[in-house]
């Protein structure tokens, strides 16, 4: 992995170009709200989860509302996400658990939130981070691309990756390195057609480093 010299510099570079309170992707107003949303966006982008959403939160204005929602209904609401049968399941499942054990609040608990219907890590995380200020990691499919780009993980397995990416980041860094290496990924490196000239992160990146030395021999 990335030593702690490498690290640092690219941290920095991070933080010189987004900014360190950078927010969430996904629209909500309150702790269930950004829980929902990020059940909803598993192989969905965030963009189509805050459209489905927008309606959504109108619709079921509580816990209690989507606890006691006809799966039916619910999954047509959601069906633009994807995998909407299942999601609309865990969606009912996790609300009637949030009742029925936590009073309708979201714990902040890490082993409470994974026994939630739909809840694994990377939302366990997301809440812990974004609404609770824990420091917390979360691995999704930017994350995973970018860090192992730049030799901060050398692992495929997103529950490997965090517990890599907590042995080498500052804790104060653990928030905003999410959320700012998304925004990265939006913008620059790309999945599909990542933009090598114009990043910054490019010196630390052996894969872009490949793939300019490529497009120089062509």
């Amino acid at each position: 992995m990335a030593n702690n010299k490498i690290v640092k510099k690219v941290l920095n570079l991070l933080d010189e170009n987004y900014p360190k309170d950078i927010k969430c992707y996904l629209d909500h107003k309150n702790p269930w709200q950004l829980l929902i949303a990020t059940i909803l966006s598993a192989q969905c982008t965030d963009d189509r989860v805050n459209i489905v959403t927008k309606d959504l939160f109108r619709k079921y204005t509580s816990v209690k509302d989507f606890a006691e929602a006809d799966i039916a209904e619910l999954e047509q609401d959601i069906r633009s996400t994807g995998f909407y049968r299942n999601k609309a399941k865990n969606i009912i499942g996790c609300c009637r658990t949030l009742l029925e054990q936590h009073g309708g609040q979201v714990p902040k608990d890490i082993e409470e939130l994974i026994k939630l219907q739909g809840v694994g890590r990377k939302t366990a995380n997301v809440i812990r981070g974004n609404i609770y200020d824990i420091p917390s990691i979360v691995v999704d499919t930017h994350v995973k691309r970018i860090s192992k780009k730049v030799g901060f993980t050398e692992n495929t397995d997103p529950v490997k990756i965090e517990f890599d990416l907590m042995e080498i980041l500052p804790k104060e860094h653990w928030i905003r390195y999410n959320t700012q290496v998304i925004a990265h990924g939006r913008a620059i490196c790309t999945a599909r057609s990542p933009k090598c000239e114009r990043c910054f992160l490019l010196p630390y990146c052996k894969t872009g480093l490949e793939n300019m030395i490529s497009t120089i021999d062509d």
